[in-house]
C-alpha cells in the first residue's frame, strides 16, 4: 500500500486493489501492504509426495538439488536460467510431485529469497458465514485447515490440486472481493542470525560488572553484581532462547531443573543439539542469558533461571513462528529471546506472525504475558526508515532505500540495540525510534549481508578504528564451536545484547513474578542508564546518541539496561489490581478529515482539568476510512507519552468503532499514576496513498 522510496509500486494496480500482475512482477500481500516480487532466474522448489521422490527426480532432470526448505517441506533446485521454465514444466508433469514453484525475491531487496508453501491465510468480513466461506474455497480450489487463534473470522487454507493458481496469485484475487478483509500466502524466508562470532572465567565478562581496564569506560556494564545481591534468578522463571542449536552437554547448562521443555523444530524432536557442521550460535546466546553458576566456567545474567532451548529451522514462515512462540507459551516461558530476523531489507510481518507474537505477549504466563526480546540487527541501518544508500559493491543497494525489520517494530517486542565497552554506539548496531533499550556488546563494522541469488555483499566499509572489548560466553564443547575449547571470547553483535536484556527481564520477574510483560518493559526502560554518544556515525556522519524530550534516543532507546536498578524497581512495584472509585470523561465530537499519505496525520484534543492520578484508562474511537489498513492510531498524554492503540492490521475494513482499555491494550499502563489534568490527544496517521477517511469522534474515560 505505501509507496515509499525504494518500495515496490505496482504499475497496474491501485492501493487495496490486489491486482495480481504488474509489468515487472507479481504482488505479495503482506501485513496490509503490497510488495512487488520478481522471479529468481536460477532456481525453483518442488513439494514432493515423499522424500524418495526428490532423490528420484534429482536423477532425472538437468538441475542440482541444492537443499531442503524445512517449513515448506520442499526441495530447492538450482538450474541453468535458460532451462528453468522447461525443466519446471517437466517436473510438474512428473509423478511424486505435488507442486513446483518459482522462487521469488522482493524487488529492490536482493537480500531476500521467498519460497511458497501450499497455504494461505484469509480474514473474512464479520458478516461472512460458513456457507459463503465454503463457496469461496470451492471456487478457488482451497481447503480449510484451521482457524487463526486471536483473530476473528480468520482461517488457514490449503491449496488443492483443483486450484488454478499459486497462493500468491490466489491471495491477490481474494483481496478484490468484498467478503475478504485480508489474504496472505504463507511464505518462507531464511533466518539471518544477528551475530559477529570471530570469548573460573567470570572476570572476563566485563559486560556484567567491571572496575575499569583497557577499553572499559566507567559504568559500561549492567551492574549485575548489585542485582545478584537481591536475586540471582528463580528456577520458576524460564527463559526461552530460540536459535540455531544448543550444546546441552555444556557444564554451564547443568543443574537440577535447568533445562525445561527443549524443542528441535528442525529435526522434529526434543534434542536441539548442534550438528557436525555448525558453530552453535544458540549456545553462546543462552550462555549470556542464563549460564549456571557452577564454580567454574562463566555465569549468565540470570544464572538461577531455567533455560528453554528451541532450535529453529533456519527459515521463517507463519507456521514456524507460531510453533516457536506457542511452544514457549504452552510450556511456561516467561521471557523469549530471539537473536535473529528475516534475511531481507524490507519485510513486514504477516498477519499470522504478528498474531503469534501478540498471543505470547498477552496470553503467556497465565495472562500476564511473555516478555519478548529481539535483536535489532547488525547492518547499521534503521529498523524502520529510509537511508540514501551508496558505496555497496556492485551497487546492490543504491539511492533512497527503506529498511524494515518486522519483528523489531512489533508493538509487543522489545527491540535491543548494542553499546560498547566504552559506552558508545556499536558501529554495526541498527537503530531507530522503535529501539526499546540497548545492552553492552562488542564493536565491529556492520555485519556480513549474504544472499544466495548471486550476490555476496557487505555494507560500505567503515574506515576508522573501532575500539571496544568483545563478549565472553559459552561455546560448543571442543573444537566444533567458534573457538577451540568450551568458551569463546569473540562473541558480540546485537545477538549478544538481546539475551543480556532477556536475562535482566528474568531477574526482574524473579524479584516480582506478579508483574505483567508490559510492566517489565516499563521498568527496564525507566531504569535504563542514559548513556550519551556525541560522536558522529562513521558511515553516515549523523549524531543520534542523545535523547529527545520523550526520553528516547534513536541509537540507545531509553538507555543501557541496568540490572540493579531494574530489580530494585521490581521489588518496589506492587502488583495489586487497579481500582478506581471515580471516573472523569471527555469527548470530542468534531469530525476531522484524515489527510491521505501524510505522516503528520491529525490530532484531536480533549482537555481534562481534574489533577487526580490516573488509575484506569479507556479510549473509544469512531472513524471511517476506505482502507483501514493504512491507519495508525495513537493516544498522547499531557506529558507527551505516546501509546500506539491500533497498528496497520485492519486490512480492507472501512468502519472502526473500538474501545481500547488496559485489558486489550496493555501499553496503556505506561500512562497510569500521572496527573489526569492537561491536553489529551488522539493521533491518526494515514501511511499510504489513495484511500481517505474521517475521524468522526472519540471519547476518553479515566479512572481516578
Amino acid at each position: 500500500m505505501t509507496h515509499d522510496a525504494n518500495r515496490p509500486s505496482a504499475s497496474n494496480s491501485t492501493p487495496g486493489s490486489g491486482v495480481p500482475e504488474s509489468s515487472t512482477g507479481i504482488i505479495l500481500q503482506r501485513g496490509g501492504e503490497e510488495l512487488l516480487l520478481e522471479k529468481v532466474s536460477d532456481r525453483f522448489t518442488v513439494h514432493p509426495s515423499s522424500p524418495e521422490a526428490v532423490q528420484h527426480l534429482a536423477q532425472q532432470i538437468p538441475a542440482e538439488l541444492h537443499r531442503n526448505v524445512p517449513p515448506a517441506q520442499s526441495a530447492e533446485f538450482i538450474v541453468d536460467p535458460s532451462q528453468r521454465d522447461q525443466v519446471m514444466q517437466t517436473v510438474r508433469s512428473s509423478s511424486g510431485v505435488d507442486f513446483a514453484s518459482h522462487v521469488y525475491r522482493v524487488k529492490n531487496n536482493p537480500g531476500s529469497l521467498i519460497y511458497l508453501t501450499d497455504k494461505l491465510t484469509i480474514q473474512f468480513a464479520a458478516q461472512v458465514n460458513l456457507a459463503t466461506r465454503n463457496a469461496i474455497a470451492t471456487e478457488l480450489g482451497l481447503q480449510e485447515v484451521q482457524p487463526v487463534v486471536g483473530i476473528p473470522n480468520t482461517f488457514v487454507f490449503q491449496v488443492t490440486a483443483q486450484a488454478a493458481a499459486n497462493p500468491v496469485k490466489i491471495a491477490n484475487q481474494l483481496t478484490r472481493r468484498s467478503e475478504v478483509l485480508m489474504a496472505e500466502p504463507n511464505i518462507v524466508v531464511r533466518t539471518q542470525a544477528h551475530y559477529r562470532p570471530s570469548d573460573p572465567l567470570y572476570p572476563k565478562q566485563w559486560y556484567l560488572n567491571h572496575n575499569g581496564g583497557p577499553d572499559l569506560a566507567s559504568g559500561s556494564h549492567i551492574s549485575a553484581e548489585k542485582a545478584w545481591d537481591i536475586t540471582r534468578g528463580s528456577r520458576s522463571i524460564v527463559v526461552a532462547v530460540a536459535d540455531d542449536s544448543f550444546d546441552l552437554n555444556h557444564p554451564d547448562f547443568q543443574g537440577q531443573g535447568k533445562i525445561v521443555a527443549p524443542r528441535d523444530l528442525r529435526d522434529q524432536d526434543f534434542l536441539p543439539l548442534p550438528d557436525d557442521t555448525e558453530a552453535s550460535h544458540g549456545t553462546a546466546c543462552a550462555g549470556v542469558a542464563v549460564a549456571e553458576e557452577t564454580g567454574s566456567g562463566i555465569v549468565g545474567v540470570a544464572p538461577g533461571c531455567a533455560l528453554m532451548p528451541i532450535r529453529t529451522t533456519g527459515f521463517l514462515d507463519d507456521e514456524t513462528i507460531e510453533q516457536i512462540f506457542d511452544w514457549a507459551v504452552v510450556n511456561g516461558a516467561a521471557v523469549i529471546s530471539c537473536s535473529w530476523g528475516p534475511s531481507a531489507v524490507y519485510f513486514p510481518l504477516s498477519l499470522r506472525q504478528s498474531a503469534a507474537l501478540t498471543r505470547a505477549a498477552k496470553d503467556g504466563r497465565n495472562g500476564k504475558g511473555c516478555v519478548i526480546v529481539f535483536a535489532s540487527g547488525n547492518a547499521n541501518r534503521p529498523v524502520n526508515g529510509a537511508i540514501n544508500e551508496q558505496g555497496w559493491p556492485n551497487s546492490v543497494l543504491r539511492g533512497p532505500t527503506t529498511w524494515l525489520t518486522g519483528f523489531a517494530v512489533h508493538p509487543d517486542v522489545m527491540a535491543v540495540s548494542a553499546s560498547t565497552s566504552l559506552n558508545k554506539k556499536a558501529a554495526y548496531s541498527n537503530w531507530g525510534t522503535n529501539i526499546s533499550v540497548c545492552a553492552p556488546s562488542n564493536n565491529a563494522p556492520p555485519g556480513m549481508w549474504l544472499q544466495e541469488t548471486g550476490f555476496v555483499s557487505t555494507p560500505p566499509e567503515v574506515r576508522v578504528f573501532l575500539p571496544g572489548q568483545s563478549v565472553f560466553t559459552a561455546d560448543q564443547l571442543g573444537a566444533a564451536g567458534y573457538d577451540p575449547g568450551d568458551f569463546t571470547g569473540d562473541f558480540g553483535g546485537t545477538s549478544s545484547a538481546c539475551p543480556t536484556v532477556a536475562g535482566v527481564a528474568a531477574l526482574v520477574l524473579s524479584a516480582n513474578p506478579d508483574l505483567t510483560a508490559q510492566e517489565v518493559r516499563q521498568i527496564l526502560q525507566q531504569t535504563a542508564d542514559k548513556i550519551v554518544d556525541p560522536d558522529p556515525d562513521p558511515q553516515f556522519g549523523f549524531r543520534k546518541g542523545t535523547y529527545e524530550a520523550n526520553g528516547r534516543s534513536e541509537w540507545f532507546g531509553f538507555g543501557k539496561v541496568n540490572a540493579f536498578k531494574a530489580v530494585q524497581a521490581a521489588q518496589r512495584q506492587m502488583a495489586a489490581p487497579l481500582s478506581s472509585s471515580q471516573q472523569v470523561q471527555g469527548r470530542n465530537d468534531s469530525s476531522v478529515a484524515i489527510p491521505d499519505n501524510d505522516f503528520n496525520g491529525i490530532k484531536s484534543a480533549i482537555q481534562i482539568n481534574d489533577p487526580s492520578l490516573v488509575r484506569d484508562i479507556q479510549v473509544t474511537v469512531n472513524l471511517e476510512h476506505s482502507f483501514l489498513g493504512d491507519l495508525e492510531i495513537s493516544v498522547i498524554a499531557p506529558k507527551g507519552q505516546t501509546v500506539l492503540l491500533q497498528g496497520r492490521t485492519l486490512g480492507r475494513r472501512t468502519q472502526l468503532q473500538s474501545n481500547y482499555s488496559l485489558q486489550n491494550t496493555p501499553l496503556l499502563r505506561k500512562l497510569l499514576n500521572q496527573s489526569a489534568a492537561g491536553r489529551w490527544q488522539l493521533w491518526v496517521i494515514d501511511r499510504a496513498a489513495m484511500d481517505t477517511g474521517t475521524l468522526k469522534n472519540w471519547r476518553l474515560t479515566l479512572g481516578i
